[in-house]
């Protein structure tokens, strides 16, 4: 049984030329806590926002409890996958 609450890897997004994000990956164990740190305009935001499915990636992939947060954004779904 896989132990990861969230598991991201090599998000990226672009804003016009603006690579705000780049190879973003990210893995979370159940129980466990993480902050983002980092100073303004470094993409923590941004980076949240994708992981919570409420912007799309220009690429990569991810899963929050085994279920693809991409994919369950088009059904709908993502904003359950993370509260």
């Amino acid at each position: 049984m896989n132990n990861l609450c969230i598991d991201v890897k090599n998000l990226n997004k672009h804003f016009g030329e603006h690579h705000v994000v780049k190879d973003f990956s990210l893995q979370v164990a159940k129980g466990e806590i993480y902050g983002f740190l980092g100073p303004n305009g470094s993409g923590k935001t941004t980076s949240i926002r994708m992981m919570c499915g409420l912007i799309t990636p220009d690429s990569g992939e991810g899963t929050c409890l085994g279920m693809d947060i991409f994919t369950q954004r088009e059904k709908g779904n993502a904003a359950n996958l993370l509260i």
